[in-house]
């Protein structure tokens, strides 16, 4: 976080605490009861002013807009066939996550789990050999490229989509470590070790404990008079995760810019206007705005006269931002996003938040309904939804949705309708190795990258890899929930 935007979060910190002293003697409109009095029960009316901006995140305004083709297909794949959607306002990382960004992920998980559980850090290591080609000399990538001063702000690559999952839910726990450690309920606590380590639903849980150096008072005439902080205080961020299709592709057209009251004054093909790959502006005029291919055996030009000026990937905040501020959203590494690659998705998404890749969970509990111990990592342990618990529901009947409309049961042309399955795979539908090359783990990564021509610059194009498989021109950005209005201050 740099030192203006700490200013901001103190600031915010600030008016929030002068903000809960004014509540004092507010009364409940539905019941005439007082607000945060102890001598009435002390139910608490935590005043919240807005969302704080996590660090490294844009604020992404939302709205509708056609997702989909936007020129014609080169492989005639048809699998973003255009169609009308809306996506809720949310925050996004300014650039890909940088190589720098990523070792200090790997020292915490060393540092935290390597002498007991060295396996959790040997599992976060990208994978480096992705570099290497048969006919081709890329060594000093393989030895230098994660870990040399030198490409320190250059994406991190190798990555699969689970850990960068995993890289997600750790920035989670280590932003919200430091929120509290800023408002001062903890102290720092550098001596974390194995399960005794910050998570955040373990805290809200109850599950951690953590250094308590001044906790919140708590009303309740029958409590402790003391107590942690909860959701509904509003301290905590939301989680940090993978951006959905739609809301990648989104946020790379960055139409915000080209967009008069209700009406979009061109579709673009690229995040910047016109059908080509350089720059208007007289200063730079002719220069490109992403790093690409440009053809055959042309990756940065001639000596003297280089055209994206990068061999491989460029620092994480080179060429020119898009009308939201996001670096790169064409050109230097595709990315990973969270949804799993089905070629009708765009016909059967839902038009409000479209995804596809739901697995509901929920947190596993005892037979009094308590949460479980946390497992010897210090996370919360989760596991599917059973059919018996939705049974009742009509919004959805089981945990595993990947498959619905497209790999399901019902959705088989050789669906045999008296023998119903008991579980529900696209292996009917998909034949996985034999005639297809998708199944449930097939991930989707969109936009160009450094070894792309200009095509799938488009954030509109989309391709697919298996989510334990990684790529030397393949990195990601992590996004977060806009919680409340979707614009700040309504």
């Amino acid at each position: 976080m740099t030192k203006y935007k700490k200013h901001l979060a103190k600031l915010a910190i600030l008016g929030t605490l002068i903000f809960f002293i004014s509540c004092s003697g507010e009364y409940s409109r539905t019941t005439g009861w007082e607000y945060n009095n102890p001598e009435n029960g002390g139910f608490e009316l935590t005043p919240f002013l807005e969302q704080m901006t996590g660090p490294g995140l844009i604020l992404i305004e939302g709205g509708t807009y056609v997702m989909g083709r936007t020129q014609d297909q080169v492989l005639f794949d048809w699998d973003n066939i255009p169609r009308r959607v809306t996506v809720s306002s949310f925050y996004m990382d300014e650039t890909e996550v940088s190589n720098l960004a990523y070792l200090e992920y790997l020292y915490w998980l060393n540092r935290v789990f390597g002498m007991d559980y060295p396996e959790v850090y040997r599992k976060a290591l990208p994978d480096t050999l992705v570099w290497r080609d048969k006919l081709a000399y890329n060594e000093p990538f393989v030895n230098l490229y994660l870990r040399h001063p030198a490409y320190r702000d250059y994406p991190v690559v190798g990555v699969d989509w689970t850990q960068a999952q995993n890289y997600c839910v750790w920035r989670t726990d280590r932003v919200n470590e430091m929120i509290l450690i800023d408002y001062g309920i903890l102290d720092v606590d550098p001596d974390q070790l194995n399960e005794n380590n910050f998570n955040t639903q373990a805290y809200l849980s109850g599950q951690y404990e953590g250094l308590v150096r001044s906790p919140l008072e708590d009303l309740n005439p029958n409590g402790s008079g003391e107590r942690k902080v909860k959701m509904e205080d509003g301290i905590l961020l939301p989680n940090y995760r993978l951006p959905t299709e739609s809301e990648w592709e989104y946020a790379a057209l960055g139409l915000i810019g080209n967009t008069m009251y209700e009406r979009i004054l061109e579709r673009r093909i690229y995040p910047w206007n016109g059908n080509f790959a350089r720059t208007g502006e007289e200063k730079y005029y002719g220069s490109f705005v992403a790093n690409f291919k440009r053809g055959r055996g042309d990756f940065m030009g001639v000596a003297g006269n280089l055209n994206d000026g990068y061999d491989i990937p460029a620092p994480v905040g080179s060429y020119w931002p898009n009308d939201y501020g996001l670096y790169n959203m064409a050109g230097n590494v595709s990315e990973w996003v969270l949804d799993v690659y089905r070629p009708l998705s765009y016909e059967d998404f839902s038009d409000f938040r479209p995804f596809r890749g739901n697995v509901y969970k929920t947190q596993v509990r005892d037979f009094e309904g308590y949460i479980e111990e946390k497992d010897s990592l210090g996370r919360i342990m989760w596991r599917d939804v059973t059919n018996e618990e939705s049974a009742t529901r009509r919004n959805y009947r089981k945990a595993d949705n990947i498959n619905y409309l497209d790999g399901d049961y019902a959705s088989s042309v050789s669906a045999d309708w008296l023998e119903v399955p008991d579980s529900s795979t696209s292996s009917m539908m998909y034949d996985y190795g034999n005639t297809s090359m998708l199944n449930d783990k097939a991930r989707v990564y969109k936009g160009g990258s450094w070894k792309d021509r200009a095509y799938y610059l488009s954030p509109s194009s989309r391709r697919f890899l298996d989510e334990k498989q990684a790529k030397d021109f393949i990195g990601f950005r992590c996004v977060m929930d806009r919680v409340g209005s979707p614009i700040p201050g309504y």
